[in-house]
């Protein structure tokens, strides 16, 4: 890992572990999903005059109206998603500024992630490209209707809130896999919808606020 990638300061490996026991005290217990976030660099995917703020447990601004994710909201999607065992392929939608598709890349032999937003697409593509992962693979497309060619998945995360879960994601989760995502308007939930054979069972979990799912596509 480069310099840039493992910063200074602020930014350095050391801040990085510090954000790890953090979240380890926050109820974080998965060594697996741990071990991701220690190996990838929050701070190359803000905004650089934020990026000493990177490894705090907040949500950051990353333009056109979207956040990221603090750590420990993207740590604990991902150990939804992990549910102690590997993953094999996994859906994201809203890829952001890319930070929670590194993370999942870490975890899962295949990465789907789709983003609606062109430009955000453009940055998070040029910033996992940096990192090296050759197991994601970025569309500009609308989330909602999820990736039809390339399902089932064993796990879909999506990082914007919708009030009424999408059924073609629905239709797109493998008998056995896992769909976590932020349920609600004003008040939101995080919420895990597990498909068996019977059909979809759902938990409603902690409380939480996320920027509301859009549909169609962003060019500019």
């Amino acid at each position: 890992m480069n310099s840039h990638h493992s910063g200074i300061g602020m930014t350095s490996q050391r801040t990085r572990a510090r954000m790890i026991e953090r979240l380890r005290a926050q109820g974080i217990a998965d060594e697996v999903v741990l071990a991701a976030m220690s190996v990838v660099p929050r701070h190359i995917f803000v905004e650089e005059v934020l990026a000493t703020r990177a490894y705090d447990d907040v949500a950051l601004p990353i333009n056109f109206g979207q956040t990221i994710s603090s750590p420990f909201i993207v740590a604990r999607m991902s150990e939804l998603a992990r549910a102690g065992s590997s993953v094999d392929k996994v859906l994201e939608i809203g890829s952001g500024c890319g930070y929670q598709t590194a993370v999942l890349a870490q975890l899962a032999r295949e990465v789907y992630s789709i983003e609606r937003v062109g430009p955000l697409l453009t940055r998070a593509r040029a910033r996992l490209r940096e990192l090296r992962l050759g197991n994601i693979r970025l569309k500009h497309a609308d989330g909602l209707l999820g990736l039809p060619e390339c399902a089932p998945f064993d796990a879909i995360i999506l990082t914007a809130a919708t009030a009424h879960i999408p059924p073609l994601l629905l239709e797109q989760l493998a008998v056995g896999g896992r769909m976590i995502l932020p349920k609600g308007n004003q008040k939101q939930s995080l919420c895990v919808i597990e498909r068996n054979s019977d059909g979809y069972t759902e938990i409603i979990l902690d409380e939480v606020k996320f920027v509301p799912m859009m549909s169609g596509i962003w060019k500019r």
